[in-house]
């Protein structure tokens, strides 16, 4: 279990060579142990003095020689006004990594220990700084890969989504209060609580907590990227418009049937949109074993899809498509499917115009004309996929679950609420009723962190990095 007296210290910005480099310090002797190394370079000041907030320039000096290390520039922070809520300072030095292992080996020679992953955050929590929902958005915020994650997590970090829970978790608090108060009273027959009005509160938080429970799957897809599925018959020109689509050669592009045997997937970013595209083998009747394998990858990789781009080749036949159609449909809705007539440089309009009313004729409509090779039409593909994922945004202050155990805790509060209506309806017993209210309540702490456990603590804040 983590020690929270000592003092830990660990490096804070990433490895190699650079400007600067941070070394973090926290806990009741950081002010001593930092002390005990640094020089200030105005005379009279001494680091133990300092005002909260301050920063001091001087000289770092190895205890085990009192040779010079590196001058620096240590920033003050003083319990309870710190991100820990300890004392806690930051060393600023030179980024060469020999010289910050270097601070940090005469930091642990001075009486402090290296930090575990995430401990520094862990202290935030168990002091009271950030809540459960705020702590691991922290790990979100570093991990973001595009804007609509980043303010997503941001607005976890500034504890709205704590505050929705608190005012749930409260309005339960208070129900199951008044339920209990009336057990005290059960020989007289009193009602605090309307049921009806009981039944109305419930399924209307019912409604919330499902909501936010729901929001989990849309905020995996706005953190992970939007997965986009490119399908279509053997050279139907997947790999050509993957490769036109990102600006690179990223796949081998081939006349020879079969070229694409597996997935290949790489991120495409449209207005801050993040997308991952998914080029697919090519859906055909083989008995070659590894095709046989990628074709099956490939059906699975569009069943999964938020969108199939599905290539047809202007110069196949109706036969064709409605062999490439039949296997897709095992697999992938209607609505999860953009037609794309590719190839319309090489064939007469005629041809053009036959796909498009037999797509008609399949219910897909308003297919996308291209040509991959020459890259025509590739921006109206972009185009089409931003505008189709615009709800896919994020509104400063949006709440969403960024996280599965956040959603299943959730979702846990949301079954003992359903058994709360369902007991209403049946007419059960108050004490039986106030029971199913506090397992909600307790599901609805877990999500913030008010019920906790030690093993919990630690499987979260494992993934963190040292210097977080």
């Amino acid at each position: 279990m983590t020690n929270f007296s000592d003092t830990i210290c660990a490096i804070a910005t990433p490895h190699g060579v650079g400007a600067q480099s941070t070394i973090k310090i926290s806990g009741d002797k950081a002010l001593e142990i930092v002390g005990c190394l640094f020089r200030p370079a105005k005379m009279g000041i001494s680091l133990v003095d300092t005002a909260p907030y301050s920063s001091l320039y001087g000289w770092l000096y190895d205890p085990k020689d009192s040779s010079v290390i590196d001058d620096c520039i240590v920033l003050v922070m003083r319990a309870p006004h710190s991100y820990t809520g300890e004392d806690q300072l930051e060393i600023t030095c030179h980024g060469n990594p020999f010289i910050s292992k270097i601070i940090l080996e005469a930091l642990i020679a001075s009486g402090a220990r290296l930090a575990e992953p995430g401990e520094f955050t862990r202290r935030a929590f168990a002091n009271g700084k950030l809540d459960l929902s705020q702590a691991e958005a922290v790990a979100d915020v570093i991990a973001s890969t595009n804007r609509a994650a980043l303010r997503l997590s941001l607005t976890q970090m500034k504890g709205l989504f704590h505050k929705k829970i608190s005012e749930l978790r409260a309005q339960l608090i208070r129900i199951a209060s008044l339920i209990e108060v009336e057990l005290d009273f059960s020989e007289e027959d009193l009602e605090f609580v309307p049921r009806e009005e009981l039944l109305a509160d419930c399924q209307a938080m019912i409604q919330e907590v499902e909501h936010l429970a729901d929001s989990f799957s849309k905020s995996e897809v706005i953190k992970n990227g939007i997965p986009i599925a490119i399908v279509g018959a053997t050279n139907a020109g997947k790999s050509t418009l993957l490769n036109g689509l990102l600006k690179e050669e990223r796949a081998i592009v081939s006349d020879i049937h079969g070229t694409t045997r597996d997935t290949i997937e790489d991120t495409l970013y449209i207005e801050g949109q993040q997308f991952r595209l998914i080029d697919t083998a090519g859906l055909r009747k083989t008995t070659d074993t590894i095709e046989h394998i990628g074709i099956g990858r490939a059906l699975q990789k569009a069943a999964s899809a938020e969108l199939v781009l599905w290539l047809l080749d202007a110069s196949d036949t109706p036969g064709c498509w409605n062999e490439t159609l039949t296997a897709l449909g095992r697999e992938v809705e209607g609505n999860r499917i953009q037609p794309i007539i590719n190839k319309i440089d090489v064939v007469q309009s005629g041809q053009v115009a036959k796909a498009r009313i037999w797509l008609e004729e399949q219910g897909l409509s308003h297919p996308v004309e291209i040509s991959a090779r020459s890259e025509q039409g590739v921006e109206t593909i972009k185009r089409l996929l931003h505008d189709r994922f615009s709800n896919l945004e994020v509104a400063d202050n949006q709440l969403m679950v960024i996280n599965i155990r956040q959603a299943t805790a959730l979702r846990s509060a949301a079954d003992a609420l359903h058994t709360v209506t369902n007991g209403i309806q049946l007419g059960l017993s108050g004490d039986l009723l106030a029971q199913d209210l506090r397992s909600a309540t307790a599901h609805l702490g877990e999500v913030i962190g008010e019920v906790t456990t030690d093993d919990l603590l630690s499987s979260i804040f494992e993934n963190f990095c040292i210097g977080k």
